[in-house]
């Protein structure tokens, strides 16, 4: 059984749900059970439109770029997250490399500015910035 996600906002100290009746024919499917609950502060995926930008502006550039020739535009998107979204795991020495998708909307805007700076420094490629180009017809 997957895990059901519910949302909903706080509001004057009660918890005002965005379906209430789903959350209603969930638990009553725990009758009788112990649960988990747990409750955070909803975190912002990253979006579309950033989304849009990655593929669109910065692959798409870094693809035309002379360091990048014979790379697929997925190996190139591999060796940017393999660059800079990996870090060893201290326990069992092996590389952990997250994927772009985990990301929230702040996280993937330090990504991609972490990506235009290099790319400025070490490949002389400028890369706008999201909002410094039309990619509003850009598919992802």
């Amino acid at each position: 059984m997957t895990t059901p996600i519910h949302r909903g906002k706080v509001t004057q100290g009660k918890l005002i749900l965005e379906n209430q009746s789903r959350f209603l024919v969930d638990l009553s499917r725990l009758e009788g059970k112990e649960i988990e609950l747990t409750i955070r502060q909803k975190k912002s995926k990253r979006s579309l439109n950033q989304n849009s930008a990655y593929w669109g502006i910065m692959i798409e550039i870094l693809s035309e770029c002379e360091a990048f020739g014979g790379y697929t535009k997925d190996e190139i998107h591999d060796a940017l997250r393999k660059e800079f979204l990996s870090k060893i795991d201290p326990i069992t020495g092996l590389t952990k490399i997250r994927s772009t998708t985990s990301l929230n909307t702040k996280e993937f805007a330090e990504y991609y500015d972490t990506i235009q700076r290099w790319a400025a420094q070490f490949l002389n490629c400028y890369i706008p910035s999201p909002n410094e180009f039309d990619y509003s017809e850009v598919m992802p």
